[in-house]
């Protein structure tokens, strides 16, 4: 009877998972719909109040094209997306045309520059020029935008501005005479439109002015919902940010309560499996060990190693904020490494050495849910080893040519992208696509037998499984994207990438990976995981799914989106929360398994992961996804602060507990080193927190105060980072990432190279069963009743 009830209660459970993923998908879906048709327009031609041709759609297009060729999205931002070094170009040009315009209504109404106007003469143009400026001039039927005389000057500012900028660099970080006529050839271009690029990057820019300024059609709001803010041009806080602020909060309270109702009257917490003085006892030096899982350890190897590398280019980034041009007097190693191509790297290598010890640990476990090593399973597992070999070298390499010009035509296929988070060229994404597809088939090739034996197509091998699907099928989505679509519908599906792909997929990947070992180990029973993956999931994928919205407030998208993303965001930090207290479970079977226990170093990782899951994605995400705050800080060092939170907090720990249980099995026990691995456990959390609490938080707060008192343009002006008191605080980074590298990340790396020598001997051959890995006898419920 207990058995059937428990069988209507998942079904129950799966029916309710299913229709979470259907309605949240097909809302994020239409919502698409919707941000594809009220996205604003890409005149075929712009023209003047005289008919001349001012600019066309494809220098708007090819300006695109040449932002993203010279990886400038990793130096600074557009519409608030991008890297924080460099300025917002949507805030920057939006001054500059507002300046342009009121510079020309000066001279035509008062015959004098705008300087020498009286207060109540400035006042009058200053109101002038944004009524005008918000007027839509555009017509649809003949794909025609017109400018005033006054525009057209702004127009004119905005070009002769960023011609000097692109001729003899920014003053900052942007190097003199980065955008080369002859890096592309003169005709036959790709993306890029024939003609002049830095005109054409200038046009682009001025056009991101333009829809943050303009109102859509018969509505009192810009297209990107008034951002950035700038009082001069009109833009300030829509009522629907502040509405949406108050009223997800408030939803936020409310369904806690629920959420924790259900939580503990259905009991969705993981049961142990063990009972008091009966805790499992592991073998490590009798554990089997297949060809497939030997291998593993190069990979753990390479994942250290990509790690230090990714965190020095980190700590050369901090460094570029208070010397932008030079490293400690080195200016060769900013002429190699220009923040744009540092910040490219560092983004990229955090992803390949998250996902690489993700895919280990998968490599390693397939043998041991389906009982036995397929037949040249290790040759496989070889053959995507040295593809990612090749990717991850190969990818670099393209991406420093492309973002100096050096590809030509080239630049889309084997650069830069330039998008954030997407840098690798779209030959490098067909790579990554192919490996993780190998990946897929060798996890597949190892669980199959344990597919089939498990009736259930809910449980938890298939839940297994169908996570590791989702991990290569939601990547397809980067292939949605080129340079020449439209910026707002780029971005839409960036996020899914970023949003669901490494923030959602890759968490769901982890809820089920640790329940699935808890399981292993025999610490938790199967019937109470099952039941608990269903739950989180079902919070996770409705709370989510929708959440993606809040990327979306100013980017160009419709309005709705700040009510879905302001709700459904701030319902993210349920899931995040309650993992905590399925952190305190595992710190309690870590205290019950003694001295004796050895996954100690996973265990300690874990409980990092679900303390950073709370304040980096939970807490300093929930800080700036409230519209109200993000219409201020978007694209700010508080971002800055979220992203180091949950990335390295969150994805980064939970990928050095995966490697360090999966080390911890091919390693000889003797060559284990516990202390090490608490020295680097504290270094990565101290340092981190650190980074977090000296610096980005506190520039993070002047920012958002620069902002709110002189508009947006004036937080990511150069002028802002050469403040005494930004300057501290970057200084102070030093100790922070100092702690991060020296204490945390070579401990790690030390580890790593020494297990290379140390490996155990491979125990089983191909095809060979292997046997029980984990002595049932002091647990009440056998592998066998657990895993079957």
């Amino acid at each position: 009877m207990g058995k059937n009830r428990n069988n209507t209660k998942n079904s129950f459970l799966k029916s309710v998972l299913v229709l979470t993923i259907f309605a949240s998908f097909s809302v994020l879906i239409i919502g698409g719909y919707w941000i594809f048709e009220s996205a604003a327009p890409r005149p075929t031609t712009i023209i003047d109040s005289e008919s001349h041709t001012v600019m066309t759609k494809e220098s708007i297009v090819g300006g695109q094209a040449v932002f993203q060729k010279y990886a400038l999205m990793d130096y600074g931002s557009v519409l608030g997306y991008g890297s924080y070094l460099g300025p917002d170009y949507t805030a920057e040009a939006l001054k500059i045309y507002t300046e342009g315009m009121q510079a020309y209504q000066a001279e035509e109404k008062f015959g004098k520059p705008k300087e020498e106007l009286t207060s109540e003469e400035q006042t009058i143009i200053q109101q002038d020029v944004i009524d005008e400026m918000r007027v839509n001039r555009y017509d649809a039927a003949s794909d025609t935008l017109t400018l005033t005389a006054a525009q057209t000057a702004g127009v004119e500012k905005v070009r002769e501005f960023y011609r000097e900028v692109f001729t003899k660099g920014d003053g900052w970080g942007l190097l003199p005479g980065l955008i080369q006529e002859e890096h592309m050839p003169e005709e036959g271009r790709a993306w890029v439109s024939d003609g002049d690029q830095i005109t054409q990057i200038s046009d682009f820019f001025f056009w991101t002015a333009w829809i943050s300024s303009t109102l859509r059609e018969d509505d009192d709001i810009t297209y990107t919902n008034n951002w950035p803010y700038y009082e001069e041009a009109g833009n300030t806080m829509p009522l629907s940010a502040v509405w949406w602020s108050a009223a997800s909060v408030t939803i936020l309270v409310l369904l806690v309560a629920v959420i924790l109702y259900f939580f503990y009257r259905y009991q969705f917490g993981m049961q142990e499996a063990y009972g008091k003085g009966r805790f499992p006892q592991y073998h490590l030096n009798s554990l089997p060990l297949t060809p497939s899982q030997e291998k593993t350890g190069k990979y753990i190897t390479v994942v250290i190693l990509l790690f230090f590398v990714q965190v020095m280019f980190g700590g050369l980034l901090a460094h570029y904020y208070a010397e932008p041009d030079s490293f400690y007097g080195m200016d060769f190693i900013a002429d190699i490494f220009p923040f744009s191509i540092a910040k490219g790297f560092h983004l990229q290598l955090a992803i390949f050495w998250i996902a690489t010890s993700w895919l280990a640990m998968g490599i390693y476990i397939a043998p041991v849910v389906g009982g036995r090593e397929p037949k040249r399973q290790g040759l496989l597992v070889n053959i995507l080893f040295w593809a990612l070999v090749f990717l991850v070298g190969g990818s670099l390499i393209g991406q420093w040519l492309g973002a100096q010009g050096k590809l030509g035509n080239l630049w889309f296929i084997f650069g830069h992208q330039g998008w954030e988070y997407l840098e690798l060229g779209r030959f490098w994404q067909y790579v990554l696509a192919a490996g993780m597809a190998i990946w897929l088939f060798i996890v597949w090739r190892g669980i199959h037998s344990g597919l089939k034996q498990e009736k259930d197509r809910g449980g938890l091998i298939h839940l297994l499984f169908y996570s590791a699907i989702a991990v290569p099928a939601f990547y397809i989505f980067a292939f949605f994207i080129n340079p020449g679509s439209h910026f707002t519908m780029a971005d839409y599906w960036r996020w899914w990438l970023v949003h669901l792909w490494v923030e959602g997929i890759f968490e769901v990947f982890a809820v089920v990976v640790i329940g699935f070992l808890l399981v292993y180990m025999r610490l938790v029973t199967k019937s109470s995981v099952v039941r608990t993956l269903y739950f989180q999931l079902t919070l996770l994928l409705g709370s989510g799914v929708i959440g993606i919205g809040h990327h979306y407030y100013y980017n160009g998208s419709a309005e709705v989106w700040i009510a879905l993303g302001a709700v459904f965001s701030a319902l993210e930090v349920i899931p995040l929360t309650l993992l905590i207290l399925e952190a305190y479970e595992q710190y309690k079977m870590m205290r019950d398994g003694g001295v004796m226990f050895p996954y100690k170093a996973s265990f300690w990782f874990l409980i990092s992961t679900a303390v950073w899951n709370l304040l980096g994605a939970g807490v300093l995400g929930f800080l700036i996804n409230l519209p109200a705050a993000n219409y201020f800080e978007h694209g700010q060092y508080l971002t800055a602060a979220h992203a180091h939170g949950s990335m390295m907090g969150v994805y980064g720990m939970f990928a050095i507990a995966v490697i360090l249980f999966t080390l911890r099995n091919i390693i000889k026990p003797g060559a284990w080193n516990e202390k090490l691995i608490k020295i680097s456990l504290w270094g990565l959390n101290l340092g981190l927190a650190g980074m977090i609490l000296i610096t980005l938080l506190p520039i993070g707060y002047f920012q958002f105060k620069t902002a709110f008192e002189s508009g947006y343009w004036a937080s990511r002006a150069v002028e802002f980072y050469q403040q005494d008191i930004i300057q501290t605080l970057l200084a102070w980074r030093a100790l922070p990432d100092s702690i991060f590298i020296v204490f945390g990340v070579v401990p790690l790396l030390i580890l790593t190279v020494k297990a290379l020598f140390h490996l155990r001997a491979v125990t089983h051959g191909e095809g060979e069963e292997l046997p029980e890995q984990i002595d049932d006898s002091q647990s009440p419920e056998p592998l066998e009743q657990e895993l079957k």
